[in-house]
């Protein structure tokens, strides 16, 4: 059988407490409540938020267009604009060999038709032969429907036949074909 004495002195505890939370309740000033206005959800200029986020994007015949993974998307409602951190972009285009992006950043624009890579922006792609293609920049802006990529900051191009390097550069994707603009210089192996 239970102490009487421990009992007693648990109830006792057990009403001084619900005393303190009554008299905590009734102590609440109630015009405080009713002269705060409701937090509005617009207050936000972010509507949503992806975390961890993987796409995959097909092509009308079936074959893949893209995949992109990203550590974080984050849409501002006013502007339609997306924020991405860390985007990995796998453009396949329907085809076998795939353009490997990558920056710290990216914003894309309304409608997703403009999107600003950002900060150590990387492009990597490995033709049919096993030929690897390395472009290095800071930042570069692609127009995925024209199919058409550019920058004016300074480029690092890396092929099997050797270095390229140029300050600014337009890149039409459909004919693999970039025009570099400006203190163009190459070092390349004569095979």
């Amino acid at each position: 059988m239970p102490n009487p004495r421990k009992l007693l002195s648990l109830l006792l505890y057990a009403i001084g407490a619900a005393l303190l939370v009554a008299v905590g309740y009734w102590n609440i000033n109630q015009e405080t409540f009713s002269d705060r206005q409701p937090a509005s959800t617009t207050d936000s200029p972010i509507d949503f938020y992806v975390v961890n986020t993987s796409t995959v994007q097909y092509m009308p015949d079936g074959s893949r267009h893209y995949t992109l993974k990203a550590d974080k998307l984050e849409h501002f409602k006013a502007t339609d604009i997306t924020n991405v951190t860390l985007p990995n972009l796998m453009l396949y285009r329907g085809t076998e060999y795939p353009w490997h992006v990558r920056s710290e950043k990216g914003e894309i624009g309304p409608g997703g038709q403009e999107v600003e890579l950002i900060d150590k922006v990387k492009v990597e792609r490995t033709d049919a032969k096993g030929r690897p293609t390395i472009l290095n920049t800071s930042r570069l802006t692609v127009f995925p429907d024209k199919q058409y990529a550019q920058t004016e900051q300074a480029v690092r191009i890396d092929a099997a036949n050797g270095v390229t390097t140029a300050v600014g550069m337009k890149a039409y994707l459909d004919d693999s074909r970039m025009l570099l603009l400006s203190k163009v210089r190459g070092q390349h192996e004569v095979r």
